[in-house]
């Protein structure tokens, strides 16, 4: 089924399309399969074709990618995690954007960050805790725009402007920052959510709908205009669990 070794042609689409989509480090080829990584997103992606005309095929490493790119999987030997089937090119070209946002988010990249840009920074006063926390806020904000594709899932806005990273479970209540820095832990909401969900307003249930206070006016609901549930996974429903009590209590 595959073409081993790759044609020119069919290595040359492989490496456009690795190389555009920020894999960029070229790993070489077996039985068919082109391997690829990079040097801002976490694992190792293949790609294979079976011939210029596809279907096209992409094998991957990364358990966090592969839970939540929700691709289904073909039957077939080859490298990595599971193998993808892709009728033609563009499928494939469709696929590896949101591909590349999971990983350089997926399961730490955030963290990993952190701690190189506060490495040997001093954390004794208050003033130099505040400006960690600081760059921890930073780094989480980008986790989060790569993550939710810099747009709130709920209202669709993408302004950056308007946009504010939300954590679920605060970043004063976390008990590491593993969990200040896990993109699960946090939402991109446009600001008038942001602000109910910051103050126990509002919360979402196991299915990523809204679910608002009594303490909520009736006016405010109205304000608070969505078009869609948010799609989490079950690492946001753990932290949510958290959250919906804040909210209920109130």
């Amino acid at each position: 089924m595959i073409e081993a070794p790759q044609s020119f042609v069919v290595s040359e689409e492989c490496g456009k399309a690795a190389w555009q989509h920020g894999f960029r480090r070229a790993l070489g080829e077996q039985d068919g399969w082109a391997g690829f990584a990079s040097t801002t997103a976490q694992g190792t992606i293949w790609l294979a074709a079976a011939g210029s005309s596809g279907p096209w095929f992409l094998a991957l490493d990364h358990a966090g990618v592969e839970a939540e790119l929700g691709l289904p999987t073909a039957s077939m030997s080859g490298p990595g995690l599971a193998r993808h089937a892709l009728s033609d090119l563009s499928k494939l070209y469709a696929v590896l954007p949101r591909l590349y946002q999971l990983a350089v988010s997926l399961p730490d990249a955030p963290l990993h960050a952190f701690r190189e840009k506060v490495a040997g920074l001093p954390q004794t006063t208050e003033a130099e805790r505040m400006v960690i926390q600081r760059i921890g806020q930073d780094v989480f904000r980008a986790g989060l725009m790569d993550y939710w594709e810099r747009r709130c899932p709920l209202t669709g806005i993408t302004d950056p402007a308007l946009l504010r990273a939300s954590h679920i479970v605060p970043w004063a209540k976390c008990a590491s920052d593993a969990e200040r820095l896990d993109v699960h832990n946090g939402f991109l909401l446009s600001a008038l959510w942001d602000a109910a969900f910051d103050r126990g307003l509002v919360t979402f249930d196991d299915e990523g709908k809204p679910q608002f206070s009594t303490a909520l006016s009736k006016e405010a609901r109205i304000e608070l205009r969505w078009h869609r549930s948010i799609p989490i996974t079950n690492r946001h429903r753990i932290y949510l669990a958290l959250h919906r009590g804040k909210v209920f209590d109130r």
